[in-house]
């Protein structure tokens, strides 16, 4: 079983916005697998469906993003997942939108979802999706990645949850998260 993790903020509120990256990927990823995420378990909610033989389970925290560890934790270990099992897709300020970079492990790098998650598994040794949603110009970090994509940015925005979507489709069809590594990054 692999587990893909979208990071987020719940409700309407947030819908659409810089720090709900990890959601939308997600749930284009759902969509192209006629997954529905409709079931609430232990902090997050979560689908499940079987892709090229494998069983995925798809999760969205509902702990908002500064608690996503209180969610991803528990679930990994009710299904007895290792961290190989796992890939959290979150967004990072510091790639331009359009970009997305994979990595196995690293720092948090300023960002609360990662940081919880890292408190609460007691490692930064698990796969993680960033994608790019640029750097805040003249604006509070906190109010830019509570805002959402700008018009010019949906295309660039929609090619990187593509790539996404198609690196989580390759690893969940088995190729190893390093050789993702290159092909993507």
């Amino acid at each position: 079983m692999k587990m893909i993790v979208g990071l987020g903020n719940v409700g309407a509120k947030y819908a659409g916005t810089r720090h709900n990256t990890g959601f939308m990927a997600v749930d284009q990823f759902a969509s192209d697998h006629q997954i529905a995420i409709t079931q609430q378990k232990l902090g997050a909610l979560v689908g499940s469906g079987v892709i090229d033989g494998e069983k995925v389970l798809l999760v969205k925290p509902v702990t908002y993003m500064n608690e996503s560890g209180r969610a991803v934790q528990p679930l990994l270990a009710f299904y007895k997942l290792s961290l190989a099992d796992l890939v959290v897709v979150y967004d990072d300020m510091d790639l331009h939108v359009g970009r997305i970079r994979l990595r196995t492990h690293g720092s948090a790098g300023g960002h609360n979802g990662i940081k919880s998650l890292i408190a609460h598994l007691g490692t930064d040794q698990f796969n993680r999706i960033k994608v790019g949603t640029d750097h805040p110009q003249r604006e509070s970090v906190v109010k830019y990645v509570l805002s959402r994509f700008s018009l010019e940015q949906q295309g660039p925005l929609a090619e990187a949850l593509d790539h996404t979507t198609q690196a989580l489709d390759e690893w969940v069809a088995g190729t190893d998260f390093p050789k993702l590594e290159n092909e993507f990054n």
